[in-house]
């Protein structure tokens, strides 16, 4: 649908009277006046005054019938940017309200930004953080967007095809999201037009002269839809709805088929008078002509999440066309028609009544899904992720809650995707789930019509591989949230422990020096925010310890360390241990570590290796890592385990089981039993009956291992259960 573009003050009051006709003509007159004089002297790249910009954008929010208050915020959406009025002259003449809406469109301006890409994510991520208090705001930023979209031929072809990418990718699902798929059709059309202009002319052409050889076809089939329903007694108004030029476009490159191989280029809807009819014109449509397997969707029984409601069917014609039948009642039509604009009801402050709250909640949920994401390039790709996934009706699953509530993800999306949608700690705490009463894995693709149950575990944590399978952007972003904080972490503790050694190294005192307030003031000497940043960089390996204890040392400490580096001279290392169960052959003590490509616990022949900065690090015999550096064997220690060996360590172990109810209950008690911590688990269920059950178990030694694991070999039911060692096949 495309609107026409208002011209005139006079105009824009009666279509805003038209709906709203107790509406403030004054306030809106005079934000026109306010709008002209500050715009005066500035022209649009057309050539016209600027003035018909703020006046069309306000026009297309009529469309949406928005009250006066978004209409005058319209109208003064770029004063703030683009001329010299001010914030307080705006709230002096046209109050709080309309200034917010005002700021909320207007782009970040005096921030210098590195690249043109880190600037739009920062005026996108402002127009979310302002339409999560105010809905209007996006309405008039999609507004703005779709009447520069209808004037874009006036700005270079580069250009074009810039803001042709961002209005693709970002607005138009963004509209689609909002329920405004008309506003999104018109948006990817304009898009695919400067994008992709050769190819858009092309598929216009053709479809226009397909359009003329049809139309007598597709009238036939109205024709004979109106009468069967008059024969029924059935209400229901028939109209044809050709489909837009970049739906066919899409269509053609994702089934990689030519033009003649697209049947459906038209739509019919019927708008029906109760939701009960739309299932009775249903079946009457499908007893006129056969239905197309699989090409049937209710929306009625599952709105979509923007609450979209149609019946989607398409049939096999006269000729053996496809035909695509959407079914509605005339509210679902208005909702459709004008999306969340529809349920707006402007309250105090512009707060939803409780009747509307549940359209908006997924809208607060988009937002605070992503306000967590500090790094521009996350964050847009986060957002892209999350609108294009479900910009489609074809790209969404409906699953279930025990409780029966819906859950709407994206085609291929896990029972990980559900858990962190219900909440960000049943999603880190997830080990599985169980699909329609059977355990699956983490891995496991839900479908339309599951029911999901949630296995969640206090010792489960989030894990890197996670982000290999998980298909919404919540779950991605939380899983990368919690990585992130346990990196820092580590670096921090690992940051604080090279400093202490290197102090030690030097004969300082290192106790008192790491509390003392000259070293806070030698992180901010060094750019550094704080002291616990200046660590988590050292831990990182991006600034080295000695050159932080290099200031505490006096000047002829100082020049002898510069010329032991000048001869290469390789310090002696001699600091606390921190892996009390390891002895170095020949006494030397250095800081130590076990690796974690293949965690050796007590018992396993082990081999250290000198890492640059890290100490040593402690391998298994077999890990292959450690075979792949003999060509540094000047860097191999021999190492081997404490006799008065304390504490737990963390080993793999698979256990291979058959399929059964109460299998897991039996391994984990036995594994309990046996005085070892469970600290993660999945489960992976096979086509053979058969389950995998993949552990992380605390053990104090190998011969705790051992013993564990032929407990859990004597269960019924157990086929397997093993150690898992990297350079090993688990299964």
């Amino acid at each position: 649908m495309s609107l026409a573009i208002v011209t005139e003050i006079d105009q824009l009051v009666e279509q805003v009277h038209s709906y709203h006709p107790e509406a403030d003509e004054a306030v809106i007159r005079r934000a026109y006046d306010f709008s002209a004089k500050a715009h005066e002297g500035q022209t649009r790249r057309s050539g016209e005054p600027y003035l018909q910009h703020p006046l069309a954008v306000a026009g297309i929010l009529t469309f949406l019938k928005l009250d006066e208050t978004a209409i005058v915020a319209a109208l003064l959406h770029d004063t703030l940017e683009d001329t010299l009025a001010t914030q307080e002259e705006l709230q002096a003449q046209f109050g709080n309200e309309v200034t917010h809406l005002v700021e909320g469109v207007t782009k970040i301006g005096q921030i210098p930004f590195e690249t043109y890409e880190e600037k739009q994510a920062e005026n996108f991520r402002k127009m979310l953080l302002s339409m999560a208090d105010d809905i209007r705001v996006v309405f008039i930023k999609l507004a703005d967007r779709l009447h520069n979209m209808r004037t874009l031929e006036h700005m270079s072809e580069s250009k074009q095809k810039q803001i042709a990418q961002e209005t693709l990718e970002i607005y138009a699902p963004l509209a689609n999201r909002l329920g405004m798929s008309w506003m999104q059709q018109e948006l990817e059309d304009l898009c695919f037009q400067y994008s992709k202009p050769e190819a858009y002319s092309l598929l216009k052409l053709r479809v226009a002269k397909r359009d003329e050889e049809r139309e007598e076809y597709v009238e036939s089939i109205i024709h004979a839809t109106r009468d069967a329903l008059a024969a029924a007694g059935l209400t229901g108004v028939v109209e044809g709805r050709p489909k837009h030029l970049y739906s066919i476009h899409q269509k053609m490159e994702r089934q990689e088929i030519t033009f003649e191989e697209v049947y459906d280029l038209a739509a019919i809807r019927v708008v029906s008078d109760t939701k009960m009819n739309c299932y009775v014109v249903l079946g009457l449509i499908h007893s006129l002509w056969p239905p197309v397997h699989g090409r049937f969707k209710d929306y009625i029984a599952t709105p979509r999440t923007n609450l979209y409601q149609s019946l989607h069917t398409t049939v096999l014609g006269p000729q053996g066309e496809h035909i695509e039948f959407q079914i509605r009642t005339e509210d679902m039509h208005r909702l459709a028609e004008y999306g969340v604009a529809a349920h707006w009801r402007y309250k105090e402050q512009a707060k939803v009544g409780d009747r509307d709250e549940k359209v908006f909640s997924w809208l607060r949920q988009f937002v605070e899904w992503h306000r967590d994401l500090s790094d521009n390039q996350q964050f847009m790709d986060s957002v892209k992720l999350d609108l294009f996934h479900l910009d489609v009706f074809h790209d969404v699953v409906f699953a279930f809650t025990p409780k029966g509530e819906v859950k709407e993800l994206p085609l291929g999306a896990t029972p990980l995707d559900l858990a962190y949608s219900i909440h960000t700690e049943i999603g880190d705490h997830c080990i599985g789930a169980k699909v329609n009463g059977k355990i699956v894995p983490l891995r496991y693709q839900l479908n339309s019509g599951d029911t999901v149950h949630i296995l969640k575990s206090p010792s489960q944590t989030p894990q890197r591989e996670w982000l290999t399978f998980v298909q919404t952007s919540r779950a991605r972003a939380k899983i990368k949230h919690w990585l992130k904080a346990e990196e820092q972490k580590r670096g921090l503790e690992l940051g604080w422990r090279l400093l202490e050694r290197e102090f030690r190294r030097h004969n300082l005192p290192a106790a008192q020096l790491l509390k003392s307030d000259q070293l806070v003031q030698a992180a901010a000497d060094a750019g550094y925010e704080s002291l616990d940043e200046m660590m988590r960089m050292i831990g990182y390996g991006r600034l080295s310890a000695a050159t932080v204890v290099n200031q505490f040392l006096d000047p002829a400490a100082r020049e002898e360390v510069a010329q032991d580096e000048a001869e290469g001279v390789v310090p002696h290392i001699r600091a606390p241990r921190p892996i009390k169960a390891v002895k170095i052959m020949g006494g030397r003590d250095v800081m130590m570590q076990l690796s974690k490509c293949c965690s050796p616990i007590p018992g396993d022949p082990i081999m250290g290796y000198i890492t640059r900065g890290r100490g040593l690090t402690i391998h298994s015999v077999g890990c292959p890592n450690l075979q792949a550096l003999d060509y540094e064997k000047d860097r191999l220690v021999e190492v081997e385990w404490d006799e008065k060996i304390e504490g737990n360590h963390s080993v793999k172990v698979c256990v291979l089981t058959i399929d059964q109810p109460g299998v897991l209950a039996k391994v984990s008690s036995a594994i309990s039993s046996s005085q070892a911590n469970i600290s993660r688990a999945e489960i992976t269920t096979r086509e053979d009956q058969k389950a995998v059950l993949d552990f992380v178990i605390e053990v104090s030694n190998t011969l705790h291992l051992d013993r564990t694991l032929e407990a859990v070999g004597r269960i019924e039911g157990v086929i397997s259960a093993k150690r898992i060692r990297v350079w090993e096949v688990s299964r």
